[in-house]
C-alpha cells in the first residue's frame, strides 16, 4: 500500500466496451470503500490491448508490465478486437500474457446466478446453484513452453503441458477454498484421464493432493459427465479443478448458466498477484451504444476487494466487496433490470445507475 492512500490497483481498460465499463466501476468501488470505512484504492490507468498494438506496434508495453508489478491488484475490462490480428492470424490477448508474466495459475470462475436474473434452468432447484470452476491458466494447451507447430496446409498440432509443481499449487488452492467456502467442502477434478496420458498424470496427482487435505471430499470425473452435471445437477457441485482449455469451455457453460457472460465475474490468481475481470470480450459490434452490461466488471471488481481484504488482512476492504456484491443483488430484485442480452433495455448507465442507488441502501 501506498502511505496516503489505499491499495495500488492497476487498471486496464482495454478494448471495445472496456472503457465504457471500467470508469463507472471505478467510482462504485470508491462510494463502496467509502461506506464500509475502508482507504480508498489508488488507481493507475495502463496502456494494452488490439488498439494499443495497432497504433504502437506492443500489445502489452513494458511500463504497463511494471505498474502491474508494482500493484497490490490488477482490474481489467476487456481487451482484443476481431479485426486486430498479429501476423500469423492470432487474436491480440493481453490478459493471457499477463498470467503468464505473473504466474496467474489459478483462474477462479464463480458460478452463482443473481437473484433477480431469468435463469436458464427451470428446476427450481437451479436456484440453489453456488459453486467456482478454478481452471489451471498457465499451462494446459495454452502452455507457451510448447507452442503449436503447422506444416503448410499437411497438419498442425499443439501440445499439452501437465506440470507437477503447478498441479500441486492448483489443486492445494481447490482444497482451501472448498474449505473456506464451508458449504459441501467437495473438490471435482475434470479430467480426460481415460484417453490422455497427460491427464492421467493430472489425476494421480491430484490424488496424491487430496490424500494431504482428508476433511475436504475428493473426486475425479470425466470432462464430458462433468458438462452434463453441469446442467442436470448444477447443485451438486461445489468447487471443480481442471486444465486450462476444459476450464476455459466450461466456465462458459457456467456463464449461460447464469443468464450470459454480461453477469460472470473471474480471478487470475497467483503467488503474488493477481488480476481481476470479466468473463466476456470486448464485444466491438456493441461499443460506444451504451448497451454493454457491466455486471460482472462490477462483482469482478467486488471478488477484489474480497481477495485484498483477504490477503492483507483488512475487514474494512472485504466489507466493501460484500457491500458492492449485495448491491448487484439488490439491484436486479425481480423486475427491476433486465439487460439486453436477455431482451430487455436496461443499459449500462441504467445498470450503474441501479447498483449505486442499492450501494447507498446497503447498511455499512
Amino acid at each position: 500500500m501506498s502511505s496516503n492512500s489505499g491499495f495500488r490497483v492497476a487498471v486496464f481498460p482495454g478494448d471495445g466496451i472496456g472503457a465504457e465499463i471500467t470508469e463507472p466501476t471505478l467510482r462504485l468501488i470508491e462510494r463502496a470503500a467509502a461506506r464500509a470505512g475502508a482507504p480508498l484504492p489508488d488507481w493507475s490507468h495502463c496502456d494494452a490491448g488490439a488498439v494499443h498494438y495497432r497504433d504502437h506496434g506492443t500489445a502489452l508495453p513494458k511500463r504497463s508490465i511494471a505498474t502491474a508489478d508494482a500493484a497490490d491488484a490488477i482490474l481489467l475490462a476487456a481487451m482484443g478486437l476481431p479485426a486486430v490480428r498479429y501476423p500469423d492470424g492470432r487474436e491480440i490477448t493481453p490478459q493471457i500474457d499477463l498470467r503468464m508474466e505473473f504466474g496467474l495459475y489459478a483462474g477462479v470462475r464463480p458460478v452463482k446466478p443473481i437473484p433477480g436474473v431469468r435463469r436458464v434452468l427451470a428446476d427450481p432447484r437451479a436456484h440453489d446453484i453456488d459453486y467456482v470452476i478454478l481452471r489451471e491458466s498457465t499451462e494446459g494447451l495454452f502452455a507457451p513452453q510448447a507452442p503449436g507447430t503447422r506444416d503448410g496446409d499437411r497438419e498442425a498440432r499443439e501440445t499439452m503441458v501437465i506440470t507437477r509443481p503447478i498441479c500441486e499449487k492448483l489443486f492445494d488452492f481447490a482444497f482451501r477454498l472448498a474449505d473456506a467456502r464451508g458449504g459441501q467442502r467437495k473438490v471435482t477434478s475434470v479430467d480426460k484421464a481415460n484417453v490422455f496420458g497427460a491427464f492421467a498424470f493430472w489425476r494421480e496427482v491430484f490424488e496424491a493432493r487430496a490424500a494431504a487435505h482428508p476433511g475436504i471430499g475428493a473426486e475425479s470425473v470425466y470432462v464430458d459427465a462433468f458438462a452434463m452435471t453441469m446442467v442436470q445437477k448444477p447443485w451438486s457441485i461445489d468447487v471443480a479443478v481442471t486444465e486450462n482449455m476444459f476450464g476455459d469451455i466450461l466456465s462458459d457453460l457456467g456463464a449461460a448458466l447464469m443468464g450470459g457472460m454480461g453477469y460472470a465475474p473471474s480471478a487470475d490468481i497467483g503467488d503474488t498477484h493477481a488480476v481481476f475481470q470479466p468473463c466476456h470480450g470486448s464485444a466491438p459490434d456493441i461499443a460506444g451504444k451504451g448497451l454493454a452490461n457491466p455486471t460482472a466488471m462490477i462483482l469482478s471488481a467486488a471478488m477484489m476487494l474480497d481477495w485484498l481484504g483477504t490477503r492483507h488482512a483488512s475487514r474494512e476492504t472485504a466489507r466493501a466487496g460484500a457491500l458492492l456484491r449485495a448491491a448487484v443483488e439488490a439491484a436486479f430484485a425481480p423486475g427491476r433490470l433486465v439487460t439486453c442480452e436477455l431482451g430487455g433495455d436496461a443499459g449500462t448507465a441504467q445498470v450503474f445507475a441501479a447498483v449505486g442507488d442499492a450501494l447507498e441502501r446497503q447498511d455499512a
